[in-house]
């Protein structure tokens, strides 16, 4: 291996990058793209969901029930219904996700007995947020039949006494305010640096034989695994420049707390690139045509970091089967490792597993990508 011979590779490659306006434009646009559309765009936090009320008695007592609603942030009261048919009218539309109906007599059965029903009526067709909108709505319930208790016993001349044997004090550890892009923006990171990092270099080796040069490439004294590095050390650079403009939108725009080590962190990013810019080349090797090597490549990065890593669905709540499938996904090992650097700076002996494996996975991806290049035109 000569050293000056890579040296010439990774001159050629940088020029090929410089003069290739599309690899410009996935260089310097798609991180950017990526971070502020799933940055902004994805999110987990359920807020201001649309909700219609059919109040059928019309009593102050139902009025304060839906003021606590309204007053509520996980709720938008749209409007007062004046019958079931907009009740489900709204519902059909999409136009409310939830519907309470206060019934006739509610206010009566308050200052008879203390006690008083309502009906909720959820737009189920997501899941998820019908869940939630259930949750809160029971909490905004059981806040307001609290103090419709305690005025009740005290109309009555008695005193509220609660006996609680067990108390549960919570205190959320790592992300405090519990604001979903704390953890989503570490992992579009990950995914960023898939994308890009294997589209790059999925088109080193196809574009050879589209244009022609394979020929000349062959003819020369350079030898396949100084051909890899050559071709794919600027890429590696590139792809270093681009995680550290992600991290610092994470951390400067995105104001996602950062816990861990620069070392571990950059270390670690070094680790991963190197598996999906071989990832990439292997793919380029393989395929011939840049739109198939380019497909090709998005299919094996970015679908099983989105999917397959943990960074938008949790593991262990996958089927077992579907989880064995993770442990040969390297996004897995390097979601987890940037997750607890940013969340709960874990220091390196915590690390020791996830990093082992994606070293492990580097040093196969290498080995492969190396034995992938002959010098033939077969």
């Amino acid at each position: 291996m000569r050293w000056r011979r890579i040296q010439a590779i990774v001159v050629k490659e940088s020029l090929q990058i410089v003069r290739d306006s599309r690899s410009l434009m996935i260089v310097l646009l798609i991180p950017l793209f990526q971070m502020f559309m799933l940055g902004y765009g994805v999110s987990l936090d359920v807020q201001h969901i649309p909700l219609c009320a059919y109040d059928r008695e019309g009593s102050q007592e139902s009025q304060a029930l839906l003021h606590r609603f309204s007053a509520s942030p996980y709720f938008a009261l749209q409007g007062l219904m004046g019958s079931y048919g907009e009740v489900e009218h709204n519902l059909d539309a999409g136009q409310c996700r939830l519907a309470i109906v206060i019934p006739s007599g509610f206010s009566k059965g308050l200052a008879d007995a203390g006690k008083g029903t309502v009906q909720a009526l959820l737009d189920a067709t997501d899941s998820n947020t019908a869940n939630l909108a259930a949750n809160y709505a029971r909490a905004v319930v059981t806040n307001y039949s609290a103090d419709v208790q305690m005025e009740f016993v005290q109309k009555r001349g008695g005193t509220v006494q609660t006996l609680t044997p067990v108390e549960v004090q919570a205190r959320v550890w790592f992300n405090e305010d519990l604001v979903s892009r704390n953890f989503i923006v570490p992992g579009i990171v990950a995914l960023v640096m898939a994308i890009v990092g294997a589209q790059l270099t999925s088109l080193t080796i196809a574009r050879e034989w589209e244009r022609g040069t394979m020929e000349l490439l062959i003819s020369t004294p350079v030898e396949p695994t100084e051909l890899m590095i050559g071709k794919l050390f600027p890429y590696f650079l590139v792809g270093m420049v681009d995680a550290c403009i992600c991290l610092g939108l994470a951390v400067f725009w995105f104001n996602v707390p950062f816990r861990g080590t620069l070392p571990a962190l950059f270390f670690t990013t070094g680790l991963f690139l190197t598996v999906v810019l071989c990832i990439g080349y292997y793919v380029s090797v393989a395929i011939r045509s840049q739109v198939g090597a380019s497909q090709v490549a998005l299919l094996l990065t970015m679908l099983p970091t989105t999917l397959l890593s943990g960074f938008t669905f949790p593991i262990d709540q996958m089927p077992m089967a579907v989880q064995a499938v993770t442990y040969v996904v390297s996004a897995r090992y390097y979601v987890t490792i940037i997750k607890a650097l940013f969340l709960k700076g874990a220091p390196w002996g915590e690390l020791v597993l996830p990093i082992l494996c994606l070293t492990l996975y580097a040093l196969i991806m290498v080995f492969f990508a190396s034995r992938a290049f002959r010098k033939t035109l077969d």
